[in-house]
């Protein structure tokens, strides 16, 4: 707490004026909370490095460290992220990301590494916790060429909370059967856990998106939760319960490329008939982004719906190449879309504007844009390999898992279990 106090002093996060009458004066506190890994053991908050990995934490109050850091870093602030500073001088390259508190600095040799952090210390309070462990309730191993993810202590509070810890597990996080409407069933009676769980759920798909689908599904729920809403949020829990070691993989690839695959569910909900749309996006071999939620307008047929999806995820590469471009790793082919409706991919090349397609006309020519410059590129692929479907729909087992696969969802890598 002392050391904490004195960091802002230094830095002059406070200034001590004459209070007045008109004044509303707001009080402060100390907080304490332990910050834990997701092996139970205690950690300290930080910095954390990638290139190389270390964790710092940089103490003070995050709007005055955040317009220090600003000032002090001799970078450019990226327009697809403002928590993001790229510093980039001759072949030296350093990102620095935060959250809070928290830093995440990437460097590209060792050499600017150590450089920068004798001159983070230099000027602001850190505490360096050596190579990164975990950052922001999500647990990193690295091994080799490849890095893990996971949240398992996270998961295993969720189903301690939900009172579930002694229940059987299950094959896939949602059933196969048609979406639930909002009156399927009588009221839930406790609804509050429902959003209390509901929450929690949505942060464990940053590593967890095997089931983001179904968290999307209870979520719309959240303002008058049903029995059989409540039996689908305990469905997850259930499969959270046999597989709470799994976690996202990472790893090192030569071919540098986007590539994204996307689906919709056209007119899938009983009650909007709005179709859910989903999909995911690949660097190289990596899973780096993904989607899965409900279309803002309805779709009049299956094509349009389709043809949304796929102007959501153009959109997300449009912003996905902007950001490799800062990072100085522009892409030079163009990006492939996966869609599995042949109108959608033929209204993506097709120039000649349709009387039923004018009421999407804006996502139409979106698309054709980019297709026409080169930047991306819409193919059908056939629907056993639309890997997209795991975010808009229930799925049989067999196909759930070979999916759940491609998404590098898996348990810890061999030498990393127990971790």
């Amino acid at each position: 707490m002392t050391t904490e106090f004195n960091a802002l002093i230094k830095n002059k996060t406070w200034g001590l004026v004459p209070r007045t009458s008109d004044m509303h004066v707001i009080r402060s506190m100390w907080l304490f909370r332990h910050k834990f890994r997701s092996d139970g053991t205690l950690e300290s908050p930080g910095l954390y490095i990638s290139w190389t990995l270390l964790m710092l934490f940089c103490m003070g109050i995050f709007v005055k460290q955040y317009t220090c850091i600003n000032l002090w870093v001799s970078s450019s602030t990226s327009k697809c992220d403002n928590s993001l500073f790229i510093y980039h001088h001759g072949h030296d390259i350093a990102y620095l990301l935060i959250y809070v508190d928290d830093i995440i600095l990437s460097t590209s040799h060792d050499t600017l590494r150590v450089h920068l952090m004798q001159q983070l210390a230099a000027e602001f309070d850190m505490k360096d916790l050596g190579p990164l462990r975990y950052f922001l309730g999500i647990n990193v191993t690295r091994q080799e060429n490849h890095m893990f993810l996971s949240q398992q202590s996270y998961d295993m509070d969720i189903i301690d909370r939900a009172g579930m810890s002694s229940c059987k597990s299950v094959a896939t996080p949602v059933d196969t059967k048609s979406k639930l409407g909002a009156t399927s069933s009588s009221l839930f009676d406790d609804p509050t856990l429902y959003r209390s769980l509901t929450d929690t759920l949505q942060y464990l798909t940053f590593t967890r998106l095997d089931i983001s689908y179904a968290v999307q599904q209870v979520c719309m729920h959240m303002h008058s939760p049903r029995i059989d809403h409540w039996n689908a949020l305990k469905r997850i829990i259930r499969y959270l319960q046999g597989t709470s070691s799994y976690g996202l993989t990472l790893g090192s690839f030569t071919y540098f490329s986007l590539r994204a695959y996307t689906d919709a569910d056209w007119a899938g909900c009983p009650d909007t008939r709005r179709s859910t749309s989903g999909y995911c996006v690949y660097l190289g071999t990596n899973l780096l982004s993904w989607s899965s939620k409900p279309q803002v307008v309805v779709s009049r047929s299956s094509a349009e719906a389709e043809y949304s999806g796929v102007a959501n995820v153009v959109a997300e590469l449009c912003w996905l190449r902007n950001l490799l471009l800062k990072l100085q790793r522009p892409l030079r082919t163009a990006s492939i879309v996966y869609c599995d409706n042949i109108s959608a991919v033929y209204l993506s090349g097709n120039h000649v504007q349709h009387q039923r397609t004018k009421h999407i006309e804006l996502d139409i020519h979106f698309v054709r844009d980019l297709v026409q410059h080169g930047t991306v590129q819409v193919l059908h692929i056939p629907s056993r390999y639309q890997i997209a479907d795991i975010f808009t729909k229930g799925l049989p087992q067999v196909l759930f898992d070979d999916f759940r696969s491609s998404l590098s969802i898996q348990p810890p890598l061999a030498s990393t279990a127990g971790v």
